[in-house]
């Protein structure tokens, strides 16, 4: 089979497209034939050290073992079943839950072991790929390329808006809400738990679309006069802060916080480190949360959320899996709107 594997830290140049054995299923695995795989920031970041050392960067400390098929956002129909699975799995659409892990229901994204598809695991960078079949859902929508754009981003994004407890009436600021996440927290946080959404984003050229995902008001990070603008259109603080940024927005989001606000952030694009004066956490009373992937419990409940219809995916470009360095690059261009993918071809 074809696969794009990653050879090693470093730019895109570390991505080679192989011809590889197609992979044989575990007895409690089975072999899925893809036909959609979404980027995430994970898989450059991975790609690019940016989770550890030079030398040990990934999601367990003893680094990424190379080479290592990327892709985490995986749907397509399973070929294959180990002996230990029951064979009706066979011929299913399914989308993939990314991670493993011995967790206990409800912990399962925080147990040391967590170990990552397309990262600890061979991923969707390919023509095929194994994984457990009690890893293995329905897909939520009948399109491969449309039911592959949530795994990662929407079960991070999900997790985020249960964490900080969106509720009704409450006004949430959603930051990088151009993004596979952020445009999804933009969804998940109006459309499904009722909050009212400031979203932020660096060009204004997609504001309409913005506000389509349910957003009330849509802002610049490159205003002068950001925090104010917030203000004056809240009509006072915010409740909380949904933020993939990190330290470009970092000390803008403490300030239109409100006293007992909650900080929720998942990514760092705008930077990794940050000036922080605790003074503003404990004052305010700010509650903090760092946020990663998500329980089973919710990638059931945001499916579910999918397929009736309240979370739409938004999809900015589509290029063949031969083309992956230059779908990473563009991944990272800014002003896109939604997800990447990569379709392997027929």
């Amino acid at each position: 089979m074809k696969a794009v594997q990653v050879t090693g830290y470093g730019d895109v140049s570390k991505l080679s497209l192989v011809e590889i054995p197609i992979p044989e299923p575990k007895e409690n695995e089975v072999l899925i034939k893809v036909k959609a795989c979404a980027i995430n920031n994970t898989e450059i970041w991975m790609r690019e050290g940016a989770y550890g050392t030079d030398s040990k960067s990934g999601w367990r400390p003893e680094g990424v073992q190379f080479p290592r098929t990327p892709g985490s956002d995986i749907t397509g129909k399973v070929v294959k079943a180990g002996k230990l699975v029951e064979a009706s799995i066979v011929g299913k659409d399914v989308v993939l839950f990314p991670f493993i892990s011995s967790g206990e229901e409800g912990y399962e994204h925080i147990a040391d072991d967590m170990s990552f598809i397309g990262s600890e695991y061979d991923g969707g960078y390919a023509e095929y790929v194994v994984w457990p079949a009690e890893l293995c859902f329905d897909m939520p929508l009948s399109s491969y390329s449309e039911s592959a754009v949530f795994s990662v981003s929407g079960l991070t994004a999900w997790h985020m808006v249960n964490q900080i407890q969106a509720q009704p009436g409450e006004t949430v600021i959603v930051t990088g809400a151009n993004g596979g996440v952020g445009s999804l927290n933009v969804q998940i946080a109006s459309k499904v738990f009722g909050a009212k959404v400031i979203a932020i984003t660096g060009d204004l050229e997609n504001q309409e679309r913005i506000k389509e995902l349910g957003a009330t008001h849509v802002l610049s990070y490159k205003s002068d006069t950001l925090s104010e603008d917030i203000l004056e259109l809240n009509g006072g603080p915010v409740d909380s802060v949904l933020d993939v940024v990190g330290d470009a927005l970092f000390s803008i989001s403490l300030q239109v916080l409100k006293n007992g606000g909650k900080f929720c952030i998942s990514g760092s694009a705008g930077g990794q480190h940050t000036n922080f004066d605790f003074r503003t956490l404990y004052l305010k009373h700010i509650t903090m949360y760092g946020s990663v992937l998500g329980t089973r419990a919710e990638f059931k409940d945001m499916l579910k959320a999918i397929s009736e219809g309240k979370i739409k995916p938004v999809i900015d470009k589509i290029f063949p899996l031969d083309k992956a360095r230059e779908a990473q690059v563009y991944f990272k261009n800014k002003g896109k709107l939604g997800k990447i993918l990569l379709l392997p071809q027929e």
